[in-house]
């Protein structure tokens, strides 16, 4: 009788020390155990339309996405890049066949046959988290996708986290115009980005009667020298740098006013005569206009 009990207080000492040592095990993180949809989100989007773009002075191309939404979700995209020359926008100049990435790079397709790839995968899931990228930017979630796709997550959720916004008035496009004639050497041009409808780059040059470089080139070489021959406070390429992002600030080429001499007071550090600016901008926008 007495071992009995013994053996039978043996037993429930060590069910007791099993189920103490089970207490102390960290309970399982369920949480962790499957992961949430992509595209699950708790706020609905509205109705609108969405943009974002980069903005880096020493890029050749600067990334830009403009999202449609209609009930709550993305039903259109586009990708494309802003050139710091103005013109023509990146989407336009691979289908023109100017980029030429099949041709340069051996690539499997075209600049913008990949981001049209991207566009409709985001339109599918309806999230840019579901877009994996990797360490090089690029991405195994979408099929026949090699280029880098980074920036346009990134601007995406920079987009959405914004919320909508009002275009411009303007046709998306690019814009062109140069004066008729040469005159001392030189005949002015001026080329305008439009995206979402409003003016986000703008290029003011001027073309050499001799062929030589263009203005902005031989200024920014130190050839034309307007600070050593005329005392001028900035290099011409500076002045024209100001003068085109006040139109882009401004939207408008009659925002910027004008006096006799052909020059303006309304932008500061600019001592350059704009009038020849200014009109070709009304020459090349008055088609614009949507």
């Amino acid at each position: 009788m007495k071992k009995l009990s013994l053996m039978m207080a043996s037993v429930l000492a060590v069910s007791m020390l099993a189920g103490c040592g089970a207490a102390t095990q960290p309970a399982p993180d369920k949480k962790t155990e499957t992961a949430a949809p992509a595209n699950a989100t708790d706020k609905k989007m509205a109705d609108g339309v969405y943009y974002a773009q980069q903005k880096n002075a020493d890029a050749d191309w600067n990334y830009a996405v403009v999202l449609d939404v209609k009930d709550g979700k993305i039903t259109n995209v586009n990708w494309t890049g802003i050139s710091k020359d103005a013109g023509p926008d990146k989407k336009t100049v691979s289908k023109d066949g100017k980029y030429g990435m099949k041709e340069k790079a051996k690539a499997q397709a075209e600049w913008h046959e990949q981001a049209e790839k991207v566009e409709k995968f985001l339109i599918e899931k309806q999230d840019p988290a579901a877009i994996t990228v990797d360490n090089e930017g690029k991405t195994d979630a979408v099929s026949g996708v090699s280029i880098k796709i980074n920036d346009f997550t990134a601007l995406v959720t920079e987009a959405l986290a914004a919320g909508p916004q009002q275009p411009g008035p303007y046709k998306d496009g690019a814009y062109h115009a140069e004066q008729p004639e040469f005159e001392k050497d030189w005949k002015y041009t001026a080329d305008f980005t439009v995206l979402n409808g409003k003016i986000v780059a703008a290029n003011w040059n001027a073309i050499n009667e001799k062929g030589e470089a263009d203005k902005k080139t031989q200024s920014k070489e130190g050839k034309y020298g307007m600070k050593e021959k005329a005392k001028a406070q900035a290099e011409w390429h500076e002045q024209a740098a100001k003068v085109e992002q006040a139109l882009i600030e401004k939207q408008d080429p009659a925002a910027i006013t004008v006096n006799n001499e052909g020059k303006t007071d309304a932008i500061s550090g600019v001592s350059i005569k704009v009038n020849d600016f200014v009109k070709l901008a009304e020459e090349a926008l008055k088609d614009a206009k949507k």
